[in-house]
């Protein structure tokens, strides 16, 4: 079984005895699917003083994790950029790969909540001292020629069906628990159905991404784009005409209905009752 894990290492709105700024490692275990149970999933959290913050003290921080999980991570994710250096050297000496990625849904859960009741009653607390994460857009690349699908749909799911996931034909995709971000059943969920003769490699190809999340991009021209990584995106679907761009407009309002939470799924035809890929994504500010 494939174990990621999401890793913040950074200053926090806290203040030590002398008036600098206090860092923290936390470490959290990446859910992939939807019936994960958010109080199974493993955490590691410890204070830094800002005169050790380095890469040989972020490795020593990453080994004690790992020594307390039960299993050790295939793959890390982070969304600070400013910290690739730092979190690449220090997972490259471990043997563990590091990407930059915006699914780090647990870990901007966790920072919400300690946001909220941990920082708060440290003495040395500063309020709005960290600004929410802002990320630098990048020019829209087109999908290789190969993986572009021949139709696309914008449809719906109820959150109850989503949570049978777990029981659908799927060959490659992630998902994350619905209660990670207060959903409930009753929502209805909008997506984005691709569909290929090339569905499988087109899958396999986005399996190799940090997929974040279905954007409209209201241009000219018009666009759906696919989000990954921090700050890379891709022209998935041409907005050629009003139908379509109203089509994407209500998307875009749904995925605010339902906290951002949305789907991006590919199949070989609209009469497949299998999938190639399906990925339940997410549209979110991080802490």
């Amino acid at each position: 079984m494939t174990t990621i894990w999401e890793i913040d290492f950074y200053s926090r709105p806290i203040l030590d005895e002398q008036g600098k700024k206090i860092w923290e490692i936390l470490v959290c275990e990446s859910p992939t699917k939807i019936d994960t149970s958010v109080d199974s999933l493993f955490r590691y959290a410890e204070y830094c003083p800002s005169g050790e913050v380095n890469s040989v003290r972020l490795k020593g921080f990453l080994e004690k994790a790992i020594a307390h999980a039960a299993q050790s991570p295939s793959k890390i994710r982070f969304f600070r950029q400013a910290m690739n250096n730092m979190i690449n050297k220090a997972c490259s000496d471990l043997g563990i790969p590091a990407q930059l990625s915006r699914r780090t849904y647990a870990l901007n859960h966790w920072l919400e909540q300690r946001s909220t009741e941990v920082y708060p009653q440290h003495p040395g607390f500063q309020p709005g001292a960290n600004p929410t994460v802002s990320f630098t857009e990048t020019p829209p690349q087109p999908l290789p020629d190969a993986l572009r699908g021949q139709k696309w749909a914008f449809v719906t799911l109820d959150a109850s069906a989503l949570n049978e996931m777990n029981e659908w034909a799927i060959d490659f995709g992630e998902a994350f628990p619905l209660s990670l971000v207060g959903l409930n059943f009753e929502a209805r969920v909008p997506g984005v159905v691709i569909f290929s003769s090339r569905a499988v490699p087109m899958a396999a190809w986005m399996l190799g991404l940090e997929l974040a999340f279905l954007k409209m991009d209201d241009g000219p021209p018009s666009r759906l784009l696919l989000e990954t990584g921090v700050s890379d995106r891709w022209n998935l679907a041409s907005l050629s005409n009003a139908g379509l761009q109203a089509e994407a407009r209500n998307f875009e309002m749904a995925k605010q209905q339902s906290q951002g939470v949305h789907f991006l799924a590919i199949q070989t035809s609209p009469e497949a009752e299998t999938f190639a890929g399906f990925w339940l994504l997410r549209e979110a500010k991080l802490a």
